[in-house]
């Protein structure tokens, strides 16, 4: 089931974006949760491909740099994030 360009969770919440864009440079990178595969990551390049949508940005900005430049809509406290997350982490 592993392949040689997986990740989990845990490295994630570690390295951050860093260790999607690493595993990136190597193609799809398959997401490991509980010791399942439970999510693949595209460039967008590669999404474009598939699903046959003529690429709009093209700027060459990294995942990180798009995510940081996206506008916050959250209206949640840091509490209730808080809160959030330790339901979520007990499944």
């Amino acid at each position: 089931m592993m392949n040689h360009n997986t990740i989990t969770i845990a490295e994630i919440k570690r390295r951050g974006m860093a260790a999607i864009d690493d595993g990136l440079r190597r193609g799809p990178v398959h997401i490991i949760r509980r010791n399942k595969m439970a999510a693949v990551v595209l460039a967008e390049e590669e999404y474009q491909r598939l699903t046959n949508q003529k690429l709009v940005n093209s700027s060459g900005v990294t995942a990180m740099q798009w995510l940081l430049s996206q506008p916050t809509m959250g209206k949640r406290s840091k509490e209730q994030i808080d809160a959030a997350l330790k339901v979520e982490r007990a499944w």
